[in-house]
């Protein structure tokens, strides 16, 4: 019980205006503290390194198997002190679950409240309550709640897409009080090189529908069957986008009866056509997207994974229902856009860690100011580490 009223104490300094690097050597030996009699895991020194790392707002690179999880916790801990917000971003739902459940013990060992938001739910660490259809012991303790109580928690786990679409809903929202979000204040990106580099540009869209008829999209994927590459269009397989030639606008016309594509239906039939082409040449099935139950399923291009109820934007994701012959839905408009890079740009104070910053260290201090420092094993390592061979 002592260890939550030192929390307190702790909380009150803080409020009296005392930094929180000076109570960071109290605040974390009670996080080991608390860490040892919960899990019976007792953080080792360099798991505290790369504790004090995170805490100054750096990139912090720990090996595999270095135990990043348990790193994290004296950090949160030390920045919850303060009261405003503590985000522990990851990149999928079962590892935000996982990781809340597994620490929450320890958390709530020091007094501290930790909620979790993941796609579609949120749940908050309650020792008292257990989920009978839990088949993982560390995810026995986290109860179902409401969004905004999840983000009330001092410590919040949850994955990088949902923080960014909270933001924007937050932003279209028309009340105070519908708002979930308290304010950017610190987060920890685990897997930082992987959410704010390779999908540093991916945009996150909330969107409405607009109109535009099934026959269309069907005759423009038709037409785009009967293009060749090469002769009508050309592609860029980096940059994912094509080029219509002379001799494939001409055919284009001659299928839609029309004698000048750009100018009597504007610009939105060239709009199709391209949309068209681009399902048809850049898009393969089973690659980049599945036939799941008549609908088109994306693929995640980083980690393979399927990712029901997202959609391709500007028409495309049409062109590619009418490619395969499956139910057209309507097509959407954007009301609300941002980029990872963008979002997590707006925390006041940003860390992360990851297994290869070192790589990126660049990067990372240009795009994002961010300092990497380099964790060492807590053991000698006896595996040898090769430069990578580029290809």
């Amino acid at each position: 019980k002592d260890l939550s009223k030192k929390t307190q104490e702790l909380k009150e300094r803080v409020a009296s205006g005392q930094s929180i690097y000076l109570v960071l050597p109290e605040a974390f030996a009670l996080a080991r503290e608390a860490a040892r009699r919960a899990l019976g895991q007792r953080h080792y020194d360099v798991q505290l390194i790369s504790a004090i790392v995170l805490a100054q707002g750096k990139v912090s690179e720990q090996r595999t198997g270095e135990g990043k999880t348990l790193s994290a916790v004296p950090a949160l801990y030390l920045h919850a002190l303060t009261g405003k917000s503590v985000h522990l971003v990851t990149v999928n739902d079962y590892l935000a679950r996982r990781d809340a459940g597994w620490m929450g013990s320890v958390f709530a060992l020091l007094g501290m409240k930790v909620g979790v938001i993941i796609n579609d739910a949120s749940f908050v660490y309650d020792s008292e309550y257990t989920d009978a259809d839990a088949t993982d012991y560390r995810l026995f303790h986290l109860k179902p709640t409401t969004r905004k109580e999840a983000y009330e928690a001092d410590i919040l786990y949850g994955i990088n897409s949902e923080f960014g679409f909270d933001y924007l809903r937050d932003n279209m929202t028309m009340s105070k009080e519908s708002m979930v979000q308290r304010g950017l204040n610190y987060a920890i990106v685990d897997e930082i090189d992987s959410i704010l580099i390779d999908e540093a540009r991916t945009p996150l869209i909330i969107s409405s529908e607009s109109s535009d008829s099934d026959s269309l999209y069907r005759d423009f994927a038709r037409i785009a069957k009967n293009l060749i590459k090469d002769q009508d269009y050309k592609t860029d397989e980096k940059h994912h986008s094509i080029e219509l030639l002379d001799q494939g606008i001409t055919k284009a016309e001659d299928m839609l009866g029309l004698t000048n594509i750009y100018t009597e239906k504007g610009i939105k039939y060239v709009h199709h056509l391209e949309a068209a082409i681009k399902a048809e040449s850049l898009y393969t099935r089973d690659k980049d997207y599945i036939v799941s139950n008549d609908e088109i399923v994306i693929v995640d291009p980083f980690t393979g994974r399927l990712q029901p109820g997202r959609r391709w934007s500007e028409g495309l994701h049409q062109a590619i229902e009418a490619k395969e012959g499956t139910k057209i839905q309507k097509e959407t408009k954007t009301v609300a856009s941002i980029t990872f890079q963008n979002y997590f740009r707006f925390y006041k104070k940003l860390s992360g860690m990851t297994g290869t910053a070192e790589t990126s260290k660049e990067e990372f201090y240009k795009v994002y100011g961010l300092d990497v420092v380099k964790i060492p094993t807590h053991r000698p390592t006896s595996r040898k580490d090769n430069n990578d061979l580029i290809y």
